[in-house]
């Protein structure tokens, strides 16, 4: 879903992408990015199916704002194959970061290739980091590009999974435990035992599961149409 409105710096109305219409359920930007790759009942959702829709969820994600959206579009039209690239080149980068995200805690070359990725991203890209204010009283960090507009659109992913890397969270990145699922995310319980993605979903069909269980009589670890156990009968003498 999208909804009309009025940019600042533009004189049309232009469309600001549902941040509903993706997911975000890594409570770490790099691990949204990997769970821009989704499927959910049976369906893929690839958020990263072609360039409009990628510059969409970076919106939604608060990577990039409007104004500049509509700039790297204007760059896209202008050089289609410098757009066709960067888009295949963050689905690389998306390979390599979900590899991390589900093998790096344990394997050294896993996390290797990912901080080859991470550095090649962040070496190819002039630009100057600011501290901006944002409406609300609070402040975030970004990245003014100074050269490739389509280069640098990356920085902020890479530059979260290197945060993530230098400050030691890849011992609480978790895969939802439902085995059709393929989201990560940070599990920030205080005993990290979180084991879905997300209750609304994953954690409710799980939930479903284990009642629908219980009250079939066909249980887990019986032929189909063995009867289940029937209680025993007071005898008389007894």
């Amino acid at each position: 879903m999208t909804v009309a409105v009025r940019a600042s710096r533009s004189e049309g109305a232009v469309l600001i992408p549902d941040r509903q219409s993706f997911v975000f359920v890594g409570d770490r930007l790099w691990l949204d990015f990997v769970n821009t790759d989704d499927v959910e009942l049976g369906v893929r959702r690839d958020a990263l199916r072609d360039f409009t829709t990628m510059l969409d969820w970076l919106v939604a994600a608060g990577v990039i704002d409007l104004d500049r959206r509509a700039a790297v579009m204007r760059r896209a039209e202008q050089q289609p194959a410098g757009a066709t690239a960067a888009l295949l080149d963050a689905r690389r980068v998306r390979g390599a970061l979900r590899a991390l995200a589900e093998r790096g805690l344990g394997n050294v070359d896993v996390r290797t290739e990912a901080v080859n990725e991470i550095n090649r991203v962040l070496g190819r890209s002039a630009g100057t980091r600011r501290l901006e204010p944002l409406g609300d009283g609070q402040y975030t960090r970004s990245f003014v590009a100074g050269g490739d507009a389509f280069a640098a659109l990356m920085i902020p992913v890479v530059d979260d999974a290197a945060d993530a890397l230098i400050g030691g969270e890849l011992a609480r990145v978790r895969r939802c435990s439902d085995p059709r699922c393929r989201r990560v995310f940070l599990d920030g319980t205080k005993n990290g035992r979180r084991r879905w993605c997300d209750m609304a979903t994953c954690g409710n069909r799980a939930k479903a599961a284990r009642h629908r269980a219980r009250e079939n009589p066909l249980r887990p670890g019986r032929k189909y149409g063995q009867p289940a156990p029937i209680a025993a009968v007071p005898s008389a003498q007894s």
